[in-house]
């Protein structure tokens, strides 16, 4: 009876142990993170983040080993994405690649956009839209936003190139299927910088309504500061290829001592005046012919 006691008491023990033992690990897996699956969901515990890491570098050649997330669509118009939503699941912000478009009839989209929700008193309430997309599978890549603001605060926008090249600020007319037809641009043109702070003059370009270059209505120097109407190359301060100048409003000076700046022009029905020194009128008598 002795001997049956002590091997009971060693059973029970044995059984205590292990499930204390087996509590412990659980609780242990919990404290680690271990990731739980929720439907289709695999979920990470709250409050606890997942950490990827790697020493692998970005080599086409080696397979690009150092992707440590992988997003894959399988079917044409699938759209992975990764996506931010609030308190209640409802979807907010969001990061979605891919190739075809929802609407067949539409063109190839075959872009990365960053998408954020639509105003949810407006026409399109709560709606994820797109507001800025990259196109890949091109050499040029003609970034677009949509129904977005751009503004710099404190810093600079910059539109930097080399010497000999066009550097532009286009406003343009957009077209079906996203195309543009340029309308203006403003321009630091591709006059090469020889020294001298000669170069790279800024250049008012005008374009016809096939979006080809009409002419440079208006050009300032950089090396001087010149300023030519109708000419690319000023050699005076304000230099105008017409044959015609305009002052619209008359003005007559109060008597040849009345208030003005060296080189003001004005006219009336009978002379025109032209400020000759400080607060110095000349004027000379209009006829017909």
């Amino acid at each position: 009876m002795k001997l049956l006691g002590t091997i009971m008491i060693i059973m029970v023990s044995i059984f205590l142990l292990g499930m204390g033992c087996t509590d412990q690990e659980k609780e242990v897996e919990t404290t680690l993170g271990q990731s739980e699956q929720n439907g289709d969901d695999i979920r990470i515990p709250h409050n606890e983040r997942l950490h990827l890491s790697t020493d692998k570098k970005w080599i086409e050649e080696e397979g690009h080993q150092s992707d440590l997330i992988r997003l894959q669509w399988t079917a044409e118009r699938a759209k992975p994405a990764i996506v931010w939503v609030d308190e209640n699941g409802k979807d907010k912000t969001a990061i979605i690649s891919h190739d075809k478009a929802n609407n067949p009839e539409q063109q190839d989209h075959k872009h990365i956009s960053f998408e954020t929700t639509m105003s949810p008193t407006g026409q399109y309430p709560n709606q994820l839209f797109t507001r800025l997309e990259i196109p890949f599978d091109t050499d040029v890549s003609e970034i677009r936003t949509h129904s977005s603001n751009f503004n710099v605060m404190s810093g600079i926008l910059r539109v930097a190139g080399e010497s000999g090249t066009n550097r532009d600020i286009q406003l343009s007319a957009a077209g079906k299927d996203n195309e543009t037809t340029p309308r203006w641009a403003v321009r630091a043109d591709s006059l090469e910088e020889s020294g001298d702070n000669a170069g790279a003059n800024l250049q008012f370009v005008r374009y016809g309504d096939d979006g080809k270059v009409l002419d440079s209505p208006l050009t300032v120097q950089r090396s001087d500061g010149n300023i030519g109407i109708g000419t690319n190359e000023p050699d005076t301060k304000l230099d105008v290829n017409g044959d015609m100048l305009r002052l619209r409003e008359k003005y007559t000076p109060a008597s040849s001592t009345a208030a003005c700046s060296q080189g003001q022009i004005s006219w009336d029905d009978q002379y025109v005046y032209v400020c000759v020194a400080q607060n110095n009128w000349k004027r000379t008598e209009l006829s017909s012919w």
